[in-house]
């Protein structure tokens, strides 16, 4: 997608109405250190946030640091996540991440996206939310159901893969933006642009909206 001059005006619109309707937008997963919000993001896909979160009470308190979910045996570890969907995958990954985080990184979450998506389960989306959100750096934009969806209607970008709707959105906001504009898209996805009955009357962005597949 090549970004013109009027599209980055359209986006800083978009970016404007955001920051008023939602100042003190943050991420719904609750969590204290690096880890636990990495681990908290695998635990997500496919599954609520809630959910999430209700099981994170007391995963973290069992696993307090990679050392202890590397140790943990693999079927302890799927039925301590078995409610958020996907368990086996998700407990694979949380494990296998853990032990080369020991192995590469002290048992520490690394601060380079290059680093990140080398570890076992975690995907460019996950390491975004990871840095963006426990560490304040600006690697990219995070890119969920909602992101991709209202990115489509407001035609921020027609692209299905997450990856390329990334790079459009990149290239349309100022990267001091990157992080916290994911984060109040998700809010407005959850609260107002719905993904089968927007409420396109109550929307913020409703005048300059395109409203490309909304109905």
């Amino acid at each position: 997608m090549t970004i013109s001059s009027p599209q980055k005006r359209f986006a800083s619109q978009v970016v404007q109405i955001l920051r008023r309707q939602y100042p003190d937008a943050a991420c719904a997963l609750h969590f204290r250190t690096p880890l636990e919000l990495l681990v908290a993001t695998i635990l997500s896909a496919q599954c609520t946030d809630q959910r999430v979160n209700q099981v994170t009470k007391t995963l973290f308190k069992k696993y307090p640091d990679a050392a202890a979910y590397a140790r943990a045996p693999l079927a302890e570890l799927e039925r301590d996540i078995q409610s958020t969907g996907f368990f086996r995958n998700k407990a694979k990954s949380i494990k296998g991440c853990s032990e080369a985080l020991l192995e590469r990184h002290g048992g520490k979450v690394p601060r380079r996206l290059e680093e990140l998506v080398e570890l076992p389960g975690v995907g460019r989306k996950t390491a975004n939310v990871v840095l963006g959100t426990a560490y304040r750096i600006s690697s990219g934009v995070v890119v969920d159901t909602h992101v991709a969806r209202i990115a489509h209607r407001l035609g921020l970008s027609a692209e299905k893969n997450p990856e390329k709707i990334e790079q459009d959105l990149m290239g349309q906001l100022p990267q001091e933006e990157w992080i916290d504009f994911s984060h109040r898209l998700i809010h407005h996805g959850r609260q107002i642009c719905k993904a089968r009955k927007p409420q396109c009357e109550e929307c913020p962005l409703g005048k300059i909206c395109p409203r490309i597949g909304a109905g």
